[in-house]
């Protein structure tokens, strides 16, 4: 038995999805990753996941939560990842059919292995002090990071997520003003231009699962993602949106906030009979991300290889 394997009963591991709005430049996501590798202390991306048409690419990385006082390890390579990502990318320039809030979009925290949610959302408390800061970027807290408990669908309601402001169904550059709506947990009161604002969270672990659906039609689109979630009296723990996502499909990315209750399955079924009452075809559902035993296996696989 190797002492990887030997640890992995009692370590504590902790998760984080970083979500950058930029999926087409080469040299930006080279040096978002170079940032990844650089910051040591064993923290691990074990997913690359990029959208094109919605010019997005979500990172999954795994690290060991240390004992205090040393800084955990994940804290170090997502701020290294971030301080990269705003200096690669000009988020006044950005374009694509997801919405965004700024160059670095949203940053998750998980408890994964033996880990408990306390524990992920000091690490969130963290890493968005560090963001504002150190990079002075506006930062928003969500979910256990945030003293209220506020949802991240709330923050984003308020900070005018949802609502694409160019023609085409984009969204395109920064906002025309720079001025907040609510006032940020951490960093300046006004955002720079060129790098937008960022939401840190810490959550229960979050499923992201779209649908395609064969049609140009993104208002079709949204009468489905709107009838499929929680809020528009669909599925339980579902969040939903329609979204344009080229060549003649558009797609209901739908956010699986309790999988174990509500999940893949339930959300394609509902999307395939609501489509059909539509005179619309449905693809076949895909996750943006690894289960999260996979991601627990690819992490100590990594690990393993790394101290071999």
């Amino acid at each position: 038995m190797t002492s990887t394997t030997m640890a992995r009963p009692t370590t504590l591991l902790a998760c984080c999805k970083l979500y950058i709005s930029e999926s087409r430049n080469d040299a930006a996501l080279r040096a978002i990753e170079q940032a990844a590798r650089g910051g040591g202390g064993g923290a691990v991306v074990v997913n690359r996941f990029t959208d094109d048409a919605y010019n997005r690419v979500g990172y999954t990385l795994v690290a060991p939560l240390t004992p205090s006082p040393a800084p955990p390890p994940l804290r170090h390579a997502v701020l290294g990842m971030v301080r990269a990502a705003l200096e690669a990318i000009d988020f006044g320039a950005h374009a694509g059919t997801h919405p965004r809030l700024g160059a670095v979009d949203h940053i998750c925290f998980h408890p994964l292995a033996h880990a408990s949610l306390r524990h992920v959302a000091d690490l969130a408390g963290a890493v968005a002090a560090d963001i504002g800061d150190e990079l002075q970027v506006p930062t928003f807290l969500y979910g256990a990071a945030h003293r209220e408990g506020r949802t991240l669908a709330s923050i984003r309601r308020q900070l005018g997520y949802f609502k694409p402001n160019s023609s085409g169904d984009q969204w395109r550059g920064a906002p025309e003003t720079d001025a907040l709506p609510v006032a940020p947990d951490a960093g300046p009161e006004r955002p720079p231009r060129s790098k937008g604002v960022v939401v840190v969270g810490a959550t229960s672990w979050v499923d992201n699962y779209n649908v395609p659906v064969h049609t140009g039609d993104v208002e079709a689109a949204r009468r489905i993602a709107r009838a499929v979630s929680e809020r528009g009296g669909g599925l339980p723990s579902v969040q939903a949106m329609g979204l344009a996502h080229g060549g003649g499909v558009v797609e209901v990315a739908c956010n699986l906030l309790d999988p174990a209750r509500v999940g893949a399955e339930q959300v394609q079924g509902m999307v395939e009979r609501l489509a059909a009452g539509e005179g619309l075809s449905v693809g076949k559902g895909y996750f943006t991300d690894f289960s999260q035993d996979k991601i627990v296996d690819l992490y100590f696989r990594s690990a393993a290889n790394t101290e071999g």
